[in-house]
């Protein structure tokens, strides 16, 4: 039971940290400042973003969920 837990725990973790890379980044500074024009003219996926940010509050939370439950076992 453990086993597969700690391997679920390992999914996840590797699953956020790649949600994470994929999500686009807020407007970076000076760059953003500079893009903001362009992506107001030719348009932002934004539903590929909301969907991408959905995944990773679902992540997120097994994510949480799986630590207590492995701290809380002694693994």
């Amino acid at each position: 039971m453990t086993t597969a837990l700690n391997i679920l725990f390992l999914v996840s973790s590797i699953g956020m940290i790649a949600l994470v890379l994929l999500q686009s980044g807020r407007s970076a500074g000076l760059s953003g400042s500079i893009a903001g024009g362009a992506q107001s003219l030719f348009g932002k996926k934004k539903g590929v973003d909301d969907f991408l940010a959905k995944i990773t509050v679902v992540v997120a939370v097994v994510f949480m969920v799986l630590a207590i439950v492995l701290a809380s076992l002694g693994v």
